[in-house]
C-alpha cells in the first residue's frame, strides 16, 4: 500500500504518522504565563537533540481542526522556561487527563490530582509525582508552517535533572531502566510501558567496527535458521572468532554424533541451536558452536 501524504486531509496524515512513528516518548510540560497561570500538558513529539548543550525539543503543534494554539506554547513566549516531567506507567490516567482542553486560567495540577513541587532554577512548578524532571529555559520557538497541524517546535536546554533515588542502580551512579515503568504514545489511544519482561539490551561497540553481515562464512550468511537479527548479532564482532580447543557443550556434543552421517541435517540443528543460544545473549558460544559445523 502507497499512502500519498500530500493529498490526504490533515487529521488522517496525522494518524498515518502517528501510527508509524512509534513508540514516542512523552513531555509532560508545566509552564507558566507573566499572571502566574500554571499549565500542565502531555506532548509525544518529543525527544533530546543534544547532551552538550544538553537540548530536548517538544511541540506543542497548532490543533488540526481549528488552527489555534496551545497554552503551553502561549506560555513560553511569555516565560521562556519549561519543566519537562517524565511519565511513568503509575501516572499515564492523570497525565492523560491533564491533555484535556481546560480554558485558559484552569490549573491541570489540580484537575488531574497531581502535587505541585518548587523548581530550583526556573518559574514553572515540577510533578512531585514523577520520577524524572528536567528544568529547562526556552533558548528558541520555531515554526513549522500557520496551517493546523504544524508543528511549533519549542527547543529547550536542560539546566537541572531531579532523579528520584529509588529507580537508581545500586551504587547511585545510574538509572536504573528495570526499575521505572516509561510510557510512550503509540497511534490512536495505544500506549505502551516498559518493565523486565519487554526489556532487552544490545551491545553496540564504540570502538571496534563490527565484521559486518557480508564477512560471515556463506553458510551462515545464507542460513535458512538464523534471521537477520540473529545475523546481525553474529557479524557485531571486530574479528572473525577462532575455534576454542578448550570449548565443550554436551548439546553439541550429541548434534554431531547423531548427525554426523548427514552433514545437511547436521547444520541444520546446528543452526538452531545456535538461535537458541543467540537469543538468550549468549553470542560467544553461538559463534562456537556454529564454528564446529564450518570445520566439519
Amino acid at each position: 500500500m502507497i499512502i500519498d501524504i500530500k493529498n490526504i486531509k490533515p487529521a488522517q496524515k496525522q494518524a498515518w504518522l502517528q501510527h508509524a512513528i512509534a513508540p514516542r516518548p512523552i513531555a509532560f510540560a508545566s509552564t507558566i504565563d507573566v499572571a502566574g497561570n500554571v499549565n500542565l500538558s502531555p506532548f509525544s513529539f518529543f525527544n533530546l537533540f543534544s547532551s552538550n548543550p544538553p537540548i530536548v525539543i517538544f511541540s506543542p503543534s497548532r490543533r488540526g481542526r481549528d488552527n489555534t494554539t496551545k497554552h503551553t506554547l502561549e506560555n513560553v513566549k511569555e516565560i521562556a522556561e519549561v519543566v519537562i516531567n517524565i511519565c511513568d506507567y503509575s501516572m499515564v490516567q492523570q497525565m492523560s487527563l491533564a491533555s484535556c482542553e481546560y480554558e485558559k486560567g484552569v490549573d491541570e495540577f489540580i484537575k488531574a490530582g497531581f502535587t505541585k513541587q518548587a523548581a530550583t532554577s526556573v518559574q514553572p512548578p515540577m510533578v512531585a509525582e514523577a520520577k524524572i524532571k528536567l528544568e529547562c529555559k526556552v533558548i528558541e520557538i520555531k515554526s513549522l508552517g500557520e496551517l493546523g497541524g504544524a508543528g511549533q517546535l519549542v527547543i529547550a536546554e536542560v539546566l537541572v535533572m531531579h532523579v528520584d533515588e529509588s529507580i537508581l542502580n545500586e551504587d547511585h551512579s545510574m538509572i536504573d531502566q528495570t526499575k521505572i515503568e516509561m510510557i510512550a504514545r503509540l497511534g490512536g489511544d495505544w500506549y505502551c510501558k516498559t518493565n523486565e519482561a519487554n526489556l532487552f539490551q544490545v551491545p553496540k561497540p564504540n570502538i571496534n567496527v563490527g565484521i559486518g553481515v557480508d564477512a560471515l562464512p556463506i553458510s551462515i550468511k545464507q542460513s535458512k535458521i538464523l534471521s537477520g537479527n540473529d545475523l546481525g548479532m553474529l557479524a557485531n564482532v571486530n574479528e572473525m572468532p577462532l575455534i576454542d580447543a578448550s570449548f565443550e557443550d554436551e548439546k553439541l556434543k550429541h548434534i554431531v554424533q547423531y548427525y554426523s552421517v548427514n552433514p545437511s541435517s547436521m547444520e541444520v540443528e546446528i543452526h538452531q541451536y545456535a538461535k537458541e543460544l543467540l537469543a538468550k545473549g549468549k553470542m560467544n558460544e553461538a559463534w562456537q558452536v556454529l564454528l564446529m559445523v564450518e570445520g566439519v
